[in-house]
């Protein structure tokens, strides 16, 4: 009988603390077809491209598991392990988990998380001044991202508080996101945080973060502020961003060369903006404007603009360039799930240094124009 009443006991504990538990299995899978013009290898820029963009054209492919367990009086431990994809050959895309995670979250305190997450500037600017608001970017042509520093961190710890109208976000790594460099050190460690205010019609955010490279002393620092108006079915935003490093002149020193080469990882890329050429390398200055709208014209249809200004110095004139971004998106749900997506964009440069980067390299072409269209589907 006592064994029963035991046996009884557990299973009534058991099912308490799980029914306060819950594990989500969700992703997105975003397949799509993408053209465009002057993507030759380097230095032969007269050739177009048409690829299947696998990673996602509106957004990253993926999958991932979300937990929540209420563990009383308000309090909640958090988790989330995501894994990026090439839905179009199946490949996994990174080394790893993009997330990996876990929080604790009052409702007095807000939320401290550790582990592997998106770093404060991009959270800053998909919470604040997003340029799609059914997706915070264009995830095949997103100049913006490039200011983010890597969008993530490793062994990441953060705070987050919302208090009223204000959310507040404070951040440190142990380790950052560290990027090969022959095998030299590559730095990575951070300090971050950011403000932000909505009444739920307009929001505005400004935050500030510093990524160190392997050089003693040497660091990328970054800015961006911004904000959003948000009515009926007009979307609007504006933001500024600027990033700057302190590498200086290498002179052959070896650490010096891995940290520019870290520096390439983290400014470069056809998607996010990064301009090629001799000057790349030596600009130690970068800013941009961008500005947006978006309407939606009916239940199912967004449609929505963007544009994007940015220019790059340095301390010779041989590193100054300047670029001109442009992005138009219509979006059609065909339920809360799927929807299709099309989508026409055009980049121009402007300096004697500066080159976009074709299939292996710089390849001397000064405009591209990219054309797409494809799928999504949330589960």
């Amino acid at each position: 009988m006592k064994k029963r009443l035991i046996v009884a006991a557990l299973a009534l504990t058991s099912t308490s603390v799980w029914a306060q538990s819950s594990v989500t299995l969700y992703g997105i899978v975003d397949l799509g077809v993408r053209y465009t013009t002057n993507e030759g290898p380097a230095g032969d820029k007269d050739h177009s491209r048409t690829t299947m963009m696998g990673g996602g054209g509106m957004s990253e492919s993926r999958w991932g598991l979300r937990g929540t367990e209420d563990i009383g009086g308000g309090n909640k431990v958090l988790f989330n392990l995501e894994q990026r994809l090439n839905a179009g050959s199946g490949a996994i895309v990174g080394s790893g988990f993009q997330q990996s995670w876990v929080a604790f979250q009052s409702p007095t305190f807000g939320r401290i998380k550790l582990g592997r997450d998106y770093n404060a500037m991009f959270y800053l600017f998909t919470s604040t001044f997003v340029s799609y608001p059914y997706s915070p970017y264009y995830n095949a042509f997103k100049p913006e991202i490039g200011f983010s520093a890597g969008a993530r961190s490793n062994e990441l710890i953060a705070w987050t508080g919302t208090f009223g109208q204000i959310t507040a976000h404070l951040e440190a790594t142990l380790q950052g996101e560290t990027i090969a460099a022959n095998g030299i050190n590559s730095g990575g460690k951070s300090r971050a945080g950011y403000l932000r205010w909505s009444n739920g019609t307009w929001t505005a955010g400004a935050g500030y973060q510093e990524r160190d490279f392997g050089g003693e002393d040497k660091k990328l620092k970054i800015f961006a502020a911004g904000g959003s108006y948000k009515s009926g079915p007009w979307y609007f935003n504006v933001a500024y961003g600027q990033n700057k490093h302190n590498l200086g002149n290498c002179n052959a020193d070896a650490q010096c060369t891995a940290d520019y080469a870290v520096l390439s990882s983290l400014w470069q890329g056809t998607a996010n903006g990064g301009f090629g050429g001799s000057a790349f390398l030596i600009a130690n200055k970068r800013q941009m404007i961008t500005i947006g709208a978006n309407y939606q014209l009916t239940p199912q249809l967004n449609i929505g603009g963007h544009y994007w200004f940015a220019k790059q110095s340095g301390e010779t004139v041989a590193a100054n360039g300047k670029a001109h971004f442009f992005s138009v998106a219509a979006d059609y749900a065909l339920s809360k799930r799927t929807d299709l997506y099309a989508e026409v964009d055009y980049t121009k440069l402007k300096g004697d240094n500066i080159t976009l980067n074709g299939t292996s390299g710089p390849n001397g072409a000064k405009s591209r124009t990219g054309v797409s269209f494809g799928m999504r589907h949330r589960f």
